[in-house]
């Protein structure tokens, strides 16, 4: 099975692309999907996931200025630190916009992360940014195949894409603030 192919899926652009919610290999993990700018589709993730409700989830973006969509535009020394990380890591930015607080729960941060495979890159370029929060109810382990994520949520799901198996870990968390310092926020 070719990686890339997995996101080649026109059922999936086509549901996400109607503000619906799917799982779906991540570059890290199985993630539950859903457009970031659709406050139904991450209202319903949150609902399906049992997720805590001040958590913020990350945000997957084609590209380094795609923060701006949501009023976050990154300085020379954010993007510079950046460059730094080659495993895959989410960085935290300030966001105090209140109408986004259906994406950043009240923390006034979002989390944002442009992963390697171009493939998934490519989906993104089409759908828009996506929330990912790993595929399981709040507490229990990630789904590490499509047929567990089937027994976590069942037909809660518009679409299940299969990509083999994924037993990978969790992004680093950083929060990066303007003048480029980091904190790291998880391993």
């Amino acid at each position: 099975m070719k990686q890339n192919n997995v996101w080649k899926n026109p059922d999936l652009i086509k549901v996400l692309k109607e503000d619906g919610i799917a799982v779906m290999p991540t570059d890290t993990l199985y993630g539950i999907v859903g457009r970031a700018q659709s406050a139904k589709a991450v209202n319903r993730i949150y609902k399906v996931r049992k997720r805590a409700p001040n958590k913020p989830c990350i945000i997957l973006i084609p590209d380094i200025n795609e923060p701006q969509k949501f009023g976050i535009v990154l300085t020379g020394e954010q993007k510079k630190e950046i460059k730094n990380y080659k495993e895959p890591t989410s960085f935290v930015f300030d966001c105090p916009d209140e109408e986004l607080a259906y994406l950043h729960r009240g923390t006034k941060t979002l989390a944002f992360r442009l992963p390697a495979p171009e493939g998934l890159r490519n989906l993104l370029k089409e759908t828009g940014p996506l929330i990912a929060p790993s595929a399981n109810p709040e507490g229990l382990s990630p789904a590490e195949n499509i047929f567990q994520a089937k027994k976590y949520f069942g037909d809660a799901i518009d679409l299940y894409v299969d990509g083999g198996t994924r037993a990978g870990s969790a992004s680093k968390v950083v929060k990066l603030h303007k003048d480029g310092s980091v904190e790291i926020l998880r391993y």
